[in-house]
């Protein structure tokens, strides 16, 4: 059909990475996420990326279903997280709800990206799901409830 091939993980991952790096050299650490979430998607679009901004995500759990769940910072291409951050420290917890994140979603690999740091080295946080085989059958992600 069309000449569009799906990117690798490394591809996409390492592109988001680049694209971070030189918008914090551009601007520095101390705006708001929203400012580097809106000039991150941007870049990546210019890049040729597939990018949604504050994606919705439902689920259902134990029977409830919660219609917006959580919002995802960026989705690139569908298949990579991108969960920013713009403070002094990143707490064990925004590593967790990224780990959260990319177990309900059934995705590999997510990026935690602080922008509020001096470097942009020690802001970057690869997180990667490792998939378990015994997930549970009862929780379900982005999908129609039965009638």
């Amino acid at each position: 059909m069309g000449e569009e091939k799906a990117r690798s993980l490394d591809e996409i991952t390492g592109a988001i990475v680049d694209a971070a790096v030189k918008l914090h050299q551009g601007l520095g650490p101390g705006l708001l996420e929203s400012v580097y979430e809106s000039l991150l998607a941007k870049e990546l679009c210019r890049r040729g990326f597939r990018v949604e901004r504050q994606k919705p995500i439902s689920f259902e759990f134990d029977g409830l279903r919660f219609e917006e769940g959580f919002r995802l910072d960026l989705l690139v291409e569908g298949t990579v997280v991108v969960e920013l951050k713009s403070v002094e420290a990143v707490s064990p917890v925004h590593k967790k709800q990224l780990l959260t994140y990319l177990r309900l979603l059934h995705l590999p690999v997510g990026l935690l990206v602080n922008f509020g740091v001096a470097t942009l080295r020690e802001g970057l946080s690869r997180i990667v799901n490792r998939l378990s085989p015994g997930e549970s059958p009862q929780l379900r992600v982005n999908q129609s409830s039965p009638g």
